[in-house]
C-alpha cells in the first residue's frame, strides 16, 4: 500500500470508529448468560443500572482510544509485520467496541459525547511516539498502555454491581485480551519507556477516565 493508502485507510478507521455501529467478530462474552437466562431482563437497581452504565462508558472510550491508537501505529509504521499485528490488535479492540456498545444501551446509558476529542488525542500520541521512537518504542507504548488497561478493567470488575454478571463478563474477557495485546508487543521487540513518559500516560488516563465516567 501506498502512503495515500494508509492515509485513507486512517481515515476510513477514524469514521468507522465514531460514526458507525461497530460489528464485533466474536460473540459477546455475555450471549452465553442470555441463553441461560432464557432472555430475562436484568434486575439490578435503577442506582446499579447507572453506576454500571457510567463504567462501561469508561472501557468504551478506552477503546475508542484502542483504534486510535493502533490506527496511527500502523501509518507511523513501515514494517508490513507491525501493520498486520497492529490491526489484528484493532480487529481484537473492535470487538471489545462492539460489546461495550451494547452492553451500554441495555443498561440505558450513552457513550462518551467528547469520543471525537479522545480519539484525535490518542490517534495524535501514538503516531508521535511511532514517528520519533520508532517502532521499540511504539511497540513500548503499546505494552504500557495495555498494563494500565489491564490494572484499569481489574478495578472496575471490583467496582461493578455484584449482580451485574453480563457486565464483568464483558470486562474480564477484555483484560485477557489486553493482557495478550502487551505480551504480543513484548515479543515483536517493545522498548521500555522512560518512566516519566509512564507516568504521563497514567495522569492522561486519570483525566479521560474521570471525565468519561461523567460525560
Amino acid at each position: 500500500m501506498s502512503t495515500t493508502d494508509h492515509i485513507i485507510a486512517a481515515l476510513d478507521d477514524a469514521l468507522r470508529t465514531l460514526l458507525a455501529k461497530p460489528h464485533a467478530s466474536r460473540p459477546s462474552p455475555q450471549a452465553r448468560l442470555k441463553r441461560e437466562s432464557a432472555g430475562t431482563t436484568d434486575t439490578l437497581s435503577a442506582q446499579d443500572r447507572a453506576l454500571a452504565a457510567s463504567l462501561m462508558r469508561v472501557n468504551h472510550v478506552g477503546e475508542v482510544c484502542a483504534q486510535a491508537l493502533y490506527s496511527s501505529q500502523r501509518l507511523a509504521t513501515s514494517d508490513p509485520k507491525l501493520q498486520r499485528q497492529f490491526k489484528h490488535a484493532s480487529q481484537e479492540e473492535t470487538d471489545h467496541l462492539a460489546w461495550t456498545q451494547e452492553r451500554i444501551d441495555e443498561l440505558g446509558g450513552h457513550t462518551s459525547y467528547l469520543n471525537p476529542l479522545w480519539y484525535a488525542g490518542a490517534f495524535a500520541l501514538g503516531y508521535a511516539v511511532g514517528k520519533i521512537g520508532k517502532d521499540p518504542m511504539s511497540l513500548g507504548f503499546v505494552v504500557e498502555t495495555e498494563v494500565q488497561v489491564e490494572r484499569h478493567l481489574a478495578s472496575h470488575l471490583n467496582r461493578l454491581p455484584p449482580k451485574d454478571w453480563a457486565s464483568q463478563a464483558i470486562v474480564a474477557q477484555m483484560q485477557k485480551d489486553e493482557i495478550q495485546h502487551a505480551q504480543d508487543a513484548q515479543k515483536a521487540g517493545a522498548q521500555e519507556l522512560p518512566q516519566a513518559l509512564k507516568t504521563l500516560m497514567s495522569l492522561s488516563a486519570k483525566v479521560m477516565t474521570t471525565v468519561a465516567h461523567r460525560i
